[in-house]
């Protein structure tokens, strides 16, 4: 159980209940929309990061699933496992990551080379230059950019489901990720 409420959808402004009805309920968002504000960034910026960035599906996901490692969050994990799936990510490199095996030799060297980055940016204020400079051979500025924001967005919504306690939903198709690219604002 959440170790506070869920805010009641009735009560949420239209704005953001009509935001909510376009996606299927998940916990967090629900949690979100205790600031209305927050809830629709939250949601925008999560279009963004699945229709309007230049890493692709694949990349995205290993992001999002080392982050979820690295975070401890069963609910990120557990989300992305069809939509990690459909782009790409094997079952062999999930398990390499949830085992924290990140040179794993189920991922290439430019794998190892973003899972580093997200380790090393999740782990301490400052990443290597070694491993930055690793990571400028793999991507441009911009995706090394858009590296930064899927984990800054994903380890802020971790922390909202590891701090609130927000029970784990499982996932089994793309219905989710189909809805929030969809969203009309």
């Amino acid at each position: 159980m959440a170790r506070i409420p869920y805010p009641e959808r009735a009560s949420l402004p239209p704005e953001i209940a009509g935001l909510l009805s376009q996606i299927p309920q998940h916990g967090p968002v629900d949690m979100l929309s205790h600031t209305p504000p927050l809830a629709k960034l939250f949601l925008l910026q999560g279009q963004a990061l699945i229709t309007s960035i230049e890493l692709n599906a694949r990349e995205r996901e290993i992001i999002i699933l080392t982050v979820g490692v690295l975070t401890e969050c069963e609910y990120e994990l557990t989300q992305h496992v069809p939509i990690s799936e459909a782009a790409g990510v094997t079952v062999q490199q999930r398990d390499a990551l949830r085992r924290q095996d990140f040179s794993n030799a189920a991922f290439t060297p430019n794998d190892q080379a973003l899972v580093q980055f997200v380790e090393e940016t999740v782990q301490s204020p400052r990443v290597s230059d070694a491993t930055f400079d690793r990571l400028r051979l793999v991507l441009t500025d911009r995706q090394i950019v858009e590296t930064l924001q899927i984990i800054g967005a994903y380890w802020a919504f971790a922390r909202i489901c590891t701090t609130l306690d927000i029970e784990v939903q499982h996932a089994t198709d793309l219905t989710s990720v189909e809805a929030l690219a969809r969203l009309k604002p």
